[in-house]
C-alpha cells in the first residue's frame, strides 16, 4: 500500500512538472485598445475632430523575445478607417527594444512627425502583488499594481511561465511577462491574444537609432519645451490631453 501511494505521488509530481511550461523564446501578439473620445474629452481639439474619429482605435503589436532581449513594435490595425495619418503614425513608427542582461533600453517615439530616439537604463517600477488571478491566452496570470512616472497607476497581469521580465512598451520588472494591463489615465488596455513559442528564435538585434539620441530626462524636458505653446490655461481639457500625450511619449 505504501508503495502504491509513493508511485501515485511521483506520478502526480511528474505530471505537474510536465504540464507547467517555461518559455524564454517566442512572440506575443497584443491587442491595444484606446478610448479616443475619453482621451480627447471636451477639449477644443475634440470639438474640432468631432465626427471625424471613431470612439476607439484598436492596434495589434508584436512582442518578440529571445535570450533576455525583446523588441515591441506595431504590427497592424484592426481597422484604420476614420483614423487620419497623423493619428496613426505615432503607433506605426515607434518601437521599444530592451536588453535585460545589460539593463538598457532603446525606443523610438514619433511625436507628430518628429522622431525621438531615447536610450537609457531600464526604469525600475515599484510593484505591489496581489492574490487576484485570471487566465490570459491560456496562461495563468497574477495581478500586480505599479506606478509609472511617479503618478500614473498601471494594473498588470503577468505569468511566470514566460520568463522574460518585460511587457508592452517600457513596463517591466515583474517575475514574468505581462500579458494584460490597463492604464486608466491613458484610457488604454493591452491584452495578449496569441503566443507563439519558438525555440529557434534568432538573436534580437537592437535597431539603429537616429542621429539625435536623448536619455529619458532630456527627452522629457525637450518634449515639454516643444509643446509649451500648446498649453491653454482657460481649457483644462486641452491641458489634460497634452499631459496624456507626454505620458504616452515617455511610456
Amino acid at each position: 500500500m505504501k508503495y502504491l501511494i509513493l508511485i501515485a505521488c511521483c506520478t502526480l509530481t511528474l505530471s505537474t512538472t510536465q504540464a507547467q511550461q517555461f518559455i524564454n523564446k517566442g512572440t506575443i501578439e497584443y491587442e491595444v485598445k484606446t478610448n479616443i473620445k475619453k482621451t480627447l474629452g471636451n477639449s477644443s481639439w475634440a470639438q474640432m475632430m468631432q465626427g471625424k474619429l471613431p470612439n476607439y482605435k484598436t492596434a495589434y503589436y508584436s512582442y518578440t523575445f529571445s535570450n533576455n532581449k525583446s523588441l515591441y513594435k506595431f504590427d497592424h490595425w484592426e481597422s484604420k478607417e476614420l483614423l487620419p495619418e497623423f493619428f496613426r503614425q505615432s503607433d506605426e513608427k515607434s518601437y521599444w527594444y530592451s536588453d535585460f542582461e545589460t539593463g538598457q533600453f532603446n525606443m523610438q517615439k514619433d511625436v507628430f512627425g518628429s522622431a525621438f530616439n531615447i536610450k537609457d537604463s531600464i526604469a525600475k517600477i515599484k510593484w505591489r502583488l496581489s492574490n487576484e488571478s485570471r487566465i490570459i491566452a491560456g496562461f495563468n496570470c497574477r495581478k500586480a499594481t505599479g506606478i509609472l512616472m511617479d503618478s500614473i497607476y498601471v494594473f498588470a497581469f503577468y505569468t511566470d511561465e514566460i520568463t522574460i521580465p518585460g511587457g508592452p512598451c517600457t513596463v517591466n520588472g515583474l517575475p514574468g511577462t505581462i500579458l494584460g494591463m490597463t492604464i486608466p489615465r491613458l484610457y488604454t488596455s493591452w491584452m495578449a491574444t496569441k503566443i507563439v513559442k519558438n525555440e529557434q528564435q534568432a538573436e534580437i538585434v537592437e535597431p539603429i537609432a537616429g542621429k539625435n539620441v536623448f536619455d529619458t530626462k532630456k527627452a522629457h524636458s525637450t518634449i515639454i519645451e516643444k509643446t509649451k505653446g500648446w498649453m491653454n490655461g482657460d481649457d483644462p481639457d486641452s491641458n489634460k490631453w497634452l499631459d496624456q500625450l507626454i505620458w504616452n511619449v515617455m511610456l
